[in-house]
Parts: C-alpha cells; structure tokens; sequence
C-alpha cells in the first residue's frame, strides 16, 4: 500500500515551507520517526519524520523548492507490501493502456501512473520520477541496471546511464580520422584536440593550426627526426594526423607535428581565455532567495521600526566590580559544569529595573487601546546564527538563580546556533538583550522585538579611561543602548530605567537584596 505523506503544519501559523534538504532518497528503507527532511519556515527549520515503517517511493518535492502546508511531498510503500504491485499496474492499465501493446513507445500512459514497466527483457522497477527523467533524457530504462531496494532503479542510475551514453560516441568520431584521410570531421576526441568550432575541412596540408584533430593511432610511422621533434614539443605522434602514406601505414611529417603543437598550444590558451571570461560575472554578483528565516527577520523588524516611533538612549557604566565579582563566580559554575558569562548577570539586573519600571516591561494592545503591563519577567537574548537573528527567551528570570539562568540560557543559545530551537522556546519575551560587543563595537540603534517596547543593547567591555577624583584611570566600562517604543516610554523613563541598570552592574552585590 502506498502512504502519502503531507506536509503538515510545523509551526503556528505556518502556511508553507521550503524543503531545504532530503534526508533520504528515493528506494530508501525508512523506520517510523526517522527524519527524512528538513523543512525550514519563517520561524525555524525542523526535521520532519518519516510517520511509518517502509521504502521512499516517490519524493515529490525538489530542494529549495517552497510547499504549501497539506502537500504531498513524499510517498511510502509500506513495509511488507512494495513487492505486490501488480494489482495497483493493471487498474491504470485498464483505464487508459488497455489497448496499447506491451512495447517501449506505446506504454507511456501506463508508465506514468505504475512503478513498473514491462519491457521485452521483463518488469523494471522504477518511480515514476526516475521513468519521468529518463524519458527526458532519452535513456532506456529497460537497459539501466538499479541500485535501490530489489533491483528498483533509482534517479541516480537513471542520470549516470545518461552521462554513460554522453560520454559513448566520443570515441567513435576519432576513429573516422585515423588514417591520415581528411574527411571534414568537426569534433575532437581528446584535450589535445582543437575546438570544435575552429575545425573545419580542409586539405592535409596547408590548412590552419586550428583545423587540426587528433588521430589517436596504434601505430605510426616517421623519421627519427621527426620522432625527436615531437617529443621536443610534448605531442604523441600517434594523435598527429598523417599526411601520407607509406606502405599502408600512416606517414607523418615534421610539418604535421609543428602545426598539431601550435593547434594545441592555441586550443589551451583559447580555452583559459573562456574560463576567465566565464567566472567573472559569478564573482561580481550572487543572488539567493529572501525568504525563510531571514524574510520573517526582515518582515518583523520593518513592522517594528515603521510601527513603534524608536528612541535610543546611550550611556556607559563602570562596570570593575562586575567583573571581578564574575570571576569570582565563574570559578565556582565551572565546577558545577555551567559556563558563566556577563550576560546572566545583565539579565538579572535588568529584571531588577524592569519591576522598578513596568512600562519598559509592556506591550500596547493596538486594537483594544490598552497598554499591558507584564507581571512576568522572559528576557530574551538575541543571538546571530546562519540564518539570521534568533531570540531564544528565558522564562521567569526573577525567580531563578544565577546559574539556573546561565544554564538555560547557554543551553538555548546553542539550539538557535545548532538550529534545533522549537518555535515555543522563541516565543512570549517580554524584554530582550542583544550583545553587540562579542562581536565588537560600542553603541548600537537596537530594533525593537515587536510588540516589545524595549531593547538594550551592550557593547564591549573593556578599560577605558575614567576620572576619579580628578584623576585619569583606567577601568572596565561597559556601553548601553536602549531603544524604546517612543509611544510607551518617554525619554526621561527610557534615561531613569538604564540609570538603575547600571546603578546593578556597577554595584552588582545589590542583586542579592533581589
């Protein structure tokens, strides 16, 4: 029995996918829950599984191509029953082959709809788009021997008899040159050969170097001093085309074996002129789709920037005691196995202003006029993967501890880097960080994660000189951005809310009041 296999809805509100890659091909043996692609959504890519025990039949999708949700996108043959399908041939066959008789031009209708052809040598094996694409090029299937499950001929076999066949007549267009006779043959057999375009028919001797071929002979004769001309210009005598004869076998020329050198030398040189040609413009220019993760990336900033009036408000807090006090503790999440950034420490001082400033921690309800203030604290940390900008979110920062939240958020940060985030891991922030100072930089405009109101950006730390009591010194400061929804915080609550987050950074032992 054949099971269809939709794509289903991999994501809230996805209508669509982009089969990013196969995981198996066709004639493949799969088990239940085995992955056998990789579908990516404007949200994230996911693994779809296979939903039973069997054998790929049919994939119905290319690579990169986009599938509405509810698609076919692969067909099974059901464990146990793939090697009965000669009920499932002679239903179509009654339909619109019946009067066709077995033969390889007459039985196109019931190819298409059967996985088997009967050919004169017996039944082939096949998908229909395997017989699909050797109908295209031209290869009979009939003579393609498979490599899939019980001799089934796959797609691969299909386009390597296809490349077999292509690389067939070659040989046979040398051959009508050997003998010296000129017969006006336009193609070559071997690199050395001139191109085809340049060759032409023309007399033995006298013609261009460009209208020489290769002659590709077992035996030769010559002078020994055109022998040692020949190896003096790194030609095979055998490829020269013989101008004469002399006891039934063919007689080259010292003439012959300069112009078969200089027709190669213009051939090499002619064909490094057009390689260069060719890679220049795909170096100037490359165009990849805008879609996926990258398009709902770019769709939710351009409704951010053109729905909340952005401010940004930037600052710089010394920040010496956090990081001394953070390597201090670093010592002590290494021996539980937690790696410890600056970022958990930010994380709670910034919980800690947010309770202090619910307006930072809200959202407006357009549609109903209202402004929500959140009584929950999900800060999201906004990471930079393959594939653009994630927000993994950490829930309920203020109830957990120090090392509870760099332990969630490590492990978070690494699934949007690995790609193996859910949907839900992503969702129901309520304000988000983006560390712009790992990858170097001070301040930043941060775009705000809609239909959040505030963003804070850091920059780098590192020292840099402070006055102290009227003396120049040098001390870790840290950059703050804070972009905000201009329509919810007004300047002075957006400037007052990033006071209290230093005043936390640079004195981080209030947090334990927290």
């Amino acid at each position: 029995m054949v099971r269809e296999f939709k794509l289903p809805d991999v994501g809230e509100g996805v209508s669509e996918g982009e089969i990013v890659q196969w995981l198996v091909d066709e004639g493949d043996a799969v088990e239940e829950d085995q992955p056998v692609a990789e579908v990516e959504t404007d949200k994230a890519i996911v693994e779809v599984p296979s939903p039973v025990d069997g054998t790929v039949r049919d994939i119905n999708a290319e690579e990169g191509e986009m599938v509405p949700v509810g698609t076919v996108i692969i067909t099974f043959d059901v464990e146990g029953e793939a090697d009965e399908p000669a009920e499932e041939t002679a239903e179509p066959a009654g339909d619109d082959a019946a009067s066709e008789p077995a033969g390889d031009a007459g039985s196109e209708t019931a190819v298409d709809a059967d996985e088997e052809v009967e050919t004169p040598e017996g039944r082939v094996f096949a998908a229909p788009s395997a017989r699909r694409l050797a109908r295209e090029l031209g290869v009979d299937i009939a003579a393609v021997e498979g490599s899939g499950p019980s001799g089934r001929v796959t797609e691969q076999d299909v386009r390597a008899a296809a490349e077999d066949d292509e690389a067939e007549p070659e040989p046979a267009t040398a051959e009508t040159t050997t003998g010296g006779a000129d017969d006006g043959a336009t193609a070559e057999a071997d690199a050395g050969a001139v191109s085809a375009d340049s060759a032409q028919t023309g007399g033995a001797t006298g013609g261009t170097a460009a209208s020489v071929e290769s002659a590709d002979r077992d035996r030769t004769l010559a002078a020994p001093a055109t022998r040692k001309l020949a190896e003096e210009e790194g030609v095979d005598l055998n490829a020269v085309p013989a101008t004469e004869e002399r006891d039934g076998e063919p007689f080259v020329t010292p003439e012959a074996v300069r112009e078969y050198a200089q027709a190669q030398q213009e051939a090499q040189r002619a064909d490094t002129e057009a390689l260069a040609r060719r890679e220049e413009p795909a170096e100037r220019e490359v165009r990849e789709p805008y879609r996926g993760v990258r398009k709902s990336i770019g769709d939710q900033m351009e409704q951010s920037k053109y729905t909340a009036p952005h401010i940004t408000h930037h600052d710089t807090v010394d920040v010496t005691n956090l990081v001394e006090t953070r390597e201090r503790l670093k010592v002590e999440a290494e021996d539980r196995g937690i790696r410890l950034t600056y970022m958990p420490l930010v994380m709670k001082a910034v919980t800690a202003a947010l309770k202090e400033f619910p307006m930072v921690n809200a959202s407006l309800d357009e549609e109903n006029e209202e402004i929500v203030k959140k009584q929950y604290y999900n800060v999201g940390v906004a990471t930079a993967t393959d594939a653009g900008l994630m927000v993994p979110v950490v829930d309920d920062v203020d109830r957990k501890g120090l090392l509870q939240i760099a332990s969630e958020m490590n492990e978070k940060v690494q699934k949007a880097r690995d790609r193996s985030i859910s949907i839900d891991e992503m969702q129901g922030g309520t304000f988000t960080i983006t560390n712009i100072g790992g990858i170097g930089g001070e301040y930043a405009t941060p775009i705000i994660n809609y239909p959040e109101v505030a963003i804070l950006a850091l920059g780098t730390i590192e020292q840099r000189p402070v006055v102290e009591d009227g003396e120049v010194v040098a001390r870790h400061t840290l950059p703050l951005s804070l972009s905000a929804d201009h329509r919810i915080v007004d300047g002075a609550d957006a400037a007052r809310f990033t006071n209290r987050v230093k005043e936390y950074l640079k004195q981080p032992e209030l947090l334990l009041l927290e």
